[in-house]
């Protein structure tokens, strides 16, 4: 057998046993004082549960995205030293345009908008 399977599988092995051991070591019995919200030790002043606007959502969204575009451009400057330099400068044209269309759509449906 080789060493890799060997290792692989002692490490799924151990990752089974441990998630069994999460799944059944807990009590499954919750009462007032555990469900109740931790407030560093004082008694809750509120419901520690409250809505929040579904824009901070798209907000972080966006900025997984664009974040996720300067990781794809990252690379681009070492795309000159390729045979074809050409081909790097397509596909980070086309991410830029790609991204930008979205974020143009975003704006004119309104997702940017903060006031209701």
């Amino acid at each position: 057998m080789n060493l890799i399977t060997v290792f692989v599988a002692i490490s799924a092995l151990i990752s089974l046993i441990l998630a069994f051991l999460a799944f059944w070591l807990p009590s499954l019995n919750p009462d007032n004082e555990k469900l109740s919200p931790f407030e560093c030790g004082f008694d809750p002043l509120g419901d520690a549960r409250l809505p929040f606007s579904l824009r901070f959502f798209l907000v972080a969204i966006l900025f997984l995205l664009f974040d996720l575009e300067i990781a794809l451009l990252l690379p681009l400057p070492w795309g000159n030293q390729l045979p074809t330099p050409n081909v790097s400068l397509i596909w980070a044209t086309s991410i830029i345009i790609l991204l930008t269309a979205g974020l143009i759509y975003e704006w004119l449906q309104g997702g940017l908008e903060w006031a209701e």
